[in-house]
């Protein structure tokens, strides 16, 4: 329930009938939750050191497919698999060809989501099987509740990320011998959610800054924060897996020379729309040979690429994310279940 300035949100009959109104977006939502919820228990059942990454991901992706009925754009994936591991903090997931095996001392981000009717739930959690990082792991799930509790409609970015900060930052980890400050990963944010957009247009900062804005009635946000005991900023670097049409190029007509490139793009709008999408995803609608054309559509601006964020090589990141609806008389925390 909403406090202080908020509160009388709770009892006003006007906002209860507004939040009546939105019934089926919210039941859309919390049915991707709900898959979302049984997915990672599934996840958090088999996943352990030896597997390859390429075999953890493709049960996950699976298995929501499968509970959610999965049924092209109408429900189904909202974003490729992120399974980043150690330095990389998001946006990895193995192509096909990438033999990575999860070794007993990662500390792996499973990052994934699920839409139905366009409503994307987006919430990650981090695995690690050696104790000596559980800090790491209780830095994020710390800085995320605490994020999640300030939120709220009227919160300010700028507070928001101001106590997201304190939270990680009052930890830290040893690690052979030597004990590391725990950062927030500065330039990584949560962010508004918007339908079949995942980044929605508005970035809720995990540091303390200057941003005025403030959140909305009716939004529903990706509350992640992330945590290092690196630098605590990330750059792009590795072989990218991760694509997404650009939003504000959907309704313009972009002249394609490459009748490979027409072909993908035909394939990318048929089968994700303004849904992020990898590689993998390709491969398997018999798009075998698609770099040529995918680069292409990249060039022309069409897609953009999302490579894999980095910090310094040897240290380790953890990540936690929810997704919370701001309903007119209430806070819901839809991806919340008995894990975290």
């Amino acid at each position: 329930e909403y406090t202080g300035n908020n509160a009388f949100r709770t009892t006003s009959e006007e906002k209860r009938e507004l939040d009546r109104l939105n019934t089926h977006d919210y039941e859309q939502a919390r049915r991707a939750a709900e898959v979302h919820r049984q997915t990672r228990k599934y996840v958090q059942s088999y996943i352990k050191p030896g597997m390859k990454m390429v075999d953890i991901c493709q049960r996950l992706e699976s298995k929501y497919r499968e509970l959610v009925a999965a049924n092209g754009l109408e429900c189904g994936s909202a974003f490729p698999t992120g399974c980043s591991i150690n330095h990389v903090a998001a946006h990895y997931t193995p192509n096909y060809g990438d033999n990575t095996v999860l070794q007993a001392d990662d500390v792996c981000k499973i990052d994934f989501g699920v839409q139905v009717g366009g409503r994307i739930i987006d919430s990650a959690w981090t695995v690690a099987f050696n104790p000596r990082y559980d800090n790491l792991i209780k830095s994020t799930q710390d800085g995320t509740n605490v994020g999640v509790r300030e939120s709220g409609i009227d919160a300010r970015f700028s507070e928001i990320g101001a106590a997201i900060q304190e939270a990680i930052e009052s930890y830290e980890i040893e690690l052979d011998g030597k004990t590391h400050q725990i950062k927030p990963i500065r330039n990584l944010n949560g962010h508004s959610i918007g339908p079949y957009r995942v980044h929605g247009g508005k970035s809720v900062p995990i540091v303390k800054n200057s941003e005025a804005t403030r959140m909305e009635e009716g939004e529903f946000y990706a509350i992640e924060t992330f945590a290092s005991t690196g630098k605590g900023y990330v750059i792009e670097d590795l072989e990218c897996s991760h694509y997404m049409k650009d939003f504000d190029m959907v309704d313009r007509h972009v002249p394609l020379r490459l009748k490979s490139a027409k072909d993908l793009l035909n394939c990318i709008n048929q089968n994700f729309g303004t849904l992020a999408f990898c590689r993998r995803w390709l491969d398997d609608l018999g798009q075998q040979r698609h770099l040529m054309a995918l680069k292409s559509l990249c060039d022309a601006g069409i897609v953009n690429p999302y490579p894999p964020l980095c910090d310094i090589k040897g240290c380790y990141t953890s990540q936690m994310e929810h997704t919370i609806l701001l309903r007119p008389n209430c806070k819901e925390v839809l991806s919340r279940g008995d894990d975290y």
